[in-house]
């Protein structure tokens, strides 16, 4: 049986008195593009935050590739941050720093290739998001779709298992949005990477989940987890067909 790369353990995540969510445990398997969801305030980003150590459980355990990044410090610490990388929503892009200059960021602190080494790997990873004539751009010169996929290009800037990607399509046009779901998809599929997204976007839900988990802010847990289009036509559950639906839950005035 092939480990999953991330688990999920018993999770509770609190600020302060305040808990978010309470002994949360799942599986991500290796390869798997996996899609976290559910309406506001239900622990979404909560939850990326400690999946990629911002924030240590309240109880619990998340592991990376086998290592507890929270139980874990120094160098050891360091090589399960290699392990996976992070497009934040707003994509978070250096705007003093040209696309270039912010994928050759990681490298930079993480590595002991020589300088033309980390240039020619840095075009190598916008090329392979379709930015290789914006190299020498800023942020503010390309168009939000462009920033995310340079902020991609930089998470991937050493060869991480995973990549944490949260809200891709945000404040992007239908169009936009679907051309970065095929980036996924290609990303996933030509080079085995292992993709957690949060997202409420159903069109890019759909059209690149293997599995999902939707969070409920009620239970303070996983609502329902599965293949995204068997959740829309087959739960039983009100709450996540009007989810999946887009209709008020039954019965709400």
């Amino acid at each position: 049986m092939v480990k999953p790369v991330i688990e999920v353990r018993e999770l509770t995540a609190a600020y302060g008195d305040s808990v978010i969510l309470e002994r949360v445990s799942f599986e991500v398997a290796r390869g798997e593009i996996f899609v976290i969801l559910g309406g506001s305030g239900c622990g979404k980003s909560t939850l990326m935050k400690h999946l990629i150590g911002l924030y240590p459980p309240a109880a619990g355990a998340i592991l990376i590739d086998g290592g507890d990044l929270n139980a874990t410090s120094g160098a050891a610490r360091a090589a399960i941050l290699k392990k996976f990388g992070v497009m934040y929503q707003s994509g978070a892009l250096f705007g003093s720093l040209t696309l270039e200059e912010n994928v050759l960021l990681p490298m930079e602190e993480f590595t002991h290739l020589p300088a033309e080494a980390r240039r020619l790997v840095a075009r190598m990873k916008l090329s392979l998001v379709g930015l290789e004539r914006f190299c020498g751009h800023f942020p503010s010169e390309v168009s939000g779709g462009m920033q995310k996929r340079a902020a991609i290009a930089r998470a991937m800037a050493l060869d991480p298992e995973v990549l944490f990607l949260d809200e891709p399509s945000a404040g992007l046009d239908p169009v936009t949005s679907a051309g970065l779901d095929e980036l996924i998809l290609s990303l996933n599929k030509n080079l085995g990477v292992t993709f957690v997204i949060v997202s409420h976007e159903l069109a890019s839900i759909y059209a690149v989940a293997d599995r999902v988990i939707m969070l409920d802010q009620k239970s303070r847990g996983i609502l329902a987890a599965g293949a995204p289009k068997d959740l829309r036509d087959h739960s039983s559950n009100p709450a996540v067909r009007a989810f999946f639906h887009r209709k008020p839950p039954e019965g709400a005035g």
